[in-house]
């Protein structure tokens, strides 16, 4: 039986990304596996008021089940309303590879997909992603919908690509008409995972394709524009990872300047993912290096969900600029509900 995301307490992203793009802010997107992740999400959300997507990849469902997450995202949200909080909370498929993963999800309480056929021919994507769309938005409840033209490389979950492809501007107006997607991803130089760069010693990374980004906002005015892959990979989590057994050398992400920089822009959602892994296995691989004898999962679990705490807090108020704006969003999705049922 088909459930509904407003049975759960969630909301699209449509208001959400409005108010984003008029305030000049990104709504951050936390992926999450386990119930550590989402305690993480929720009080650093809810103590930097700011809206989040809780997003899901088809990896997700296997590792951790798919009803599992539902429970785990409506347990999120009563854990918001016990914290005094009221914020937007979205749950979202992330890089969906098909119609029936979509449709399962949506079926299952998500409010907002993603399809990912960006690696399929450009008439193929359209196919597919508008099958999503039509499927997603003659629900009873409006679900958000999220295609990408372009390809990052890297690899991340079920992601892999070994080279990117820029999204080629002069494609976004056919693309967003013909398919009728809430959201465009698009490549303009991130990467998936902890290794986004190849750069030498004490070389900075590439920066990203402003100009991609500028040419479609121009050609899309007021559209939604989605960055996957735009962790930073800050190197105190990898020093210390290195430092207590780990080994990774070279992991290299975009700068935090770079991103600060599109959320002011049509950028309003921001995917973050490996940043959370490395302060995660960070802390966790501190703890055991210092304590050989814990076995505890909570001695190492719960050092590593505060550290990830602490990241997404520091993301919210100075990188995506989301902080300070959960509530007001809030109200103005519960006004915009209301005025609905009016009518």
């Amino acid at each position: 039986m088909a459930i509904s995301y407003k049975e759960l307490g969630l909301v699209n992203t449509k208001i959400m990304f409005q108010k984003a793009m008029e305030g000049g802010f990104a709504v951050p997107a936390y992926n999450i596996n386990n119930m550590e992740q989402v305690q993480a999400i929720i009080h650093a959300c809810v103590e930097t008021d700011s809206p989040v997507i809780m997003q899901v990849s088809k990896g997700a469902r296997q590792y951790a089940d798919a009803t599992m997450l539902r429970y785990m995202a409506m347990g999120a949200v009563q854990m918001m309303r016990e914290m005094g909080g009221n914020i937007p909370i979205a749950l979202h498929l992330d890089h969906g590879d098909s119609f029936e993963l979509a449709q399962d999800c949506i079926e299952n309480g998500f409010s907002s997909v993603m399809i990912d056929a960006s690696h399929l021919p450009y008439e193929e994507n359209i196919a597919l992603s508008r099958k999503v769309v039509e499927y997603a938005h003659s629900r009873p409840d409006y679900v958000s919908v999220e295609a990408e033209l372009g390809v990052l490389a890297g690899i991340e979950d079920d992601v892999q690509a070994e080279r990117s492809t820029y999204t080629h501007p002069e494609q976004v107006e056919d693309f967003t008409k013909r398919t009728g997607v809430d959201s465009l991803a698009i490549s303009i130089g991130t990467s998936h995972g902890a290794y986004k760069f190849k750069v030498k010693l004490g070389e900075e990374p590439p920066p990203l394709r402003f100009d991609i980004l500028e040419e479609c906002q121009r050609r899309l005015p007021g559209f939604p524009i989605v960055l996957h892959g735009a962790s930073s990979v800050l190197q105190d989590y990898v020093d210390m990872i290195n430092k207590y057994g780990g080994h990774m050398e070279g992991a290299v992400g975009v700068s935090e300047d770079q991103l600060r920089r599109a959320a002011g822009s049509a950028v309003c959602k921001i995917n973050i993912d490996s940043d959370g892994r490395l302060a995660m296995t960070a802390a966790i691989r501190k703890v055991l290096a210092e304590k050989p004898g814990e076995f505890d999962p909570r001695k190492y679990l719960g050092p590593a969900r505060d550290a990830l705490t602490e990241l997404m807090k520091h993301k919210n108020e100075k990188v995506v600029g989301s902080a300070g704006h959960g509530a007001e969003i809030m109200a103005a999705i519960e006004a915009a509900e209301g005025a609905a049922v009016a009518r």
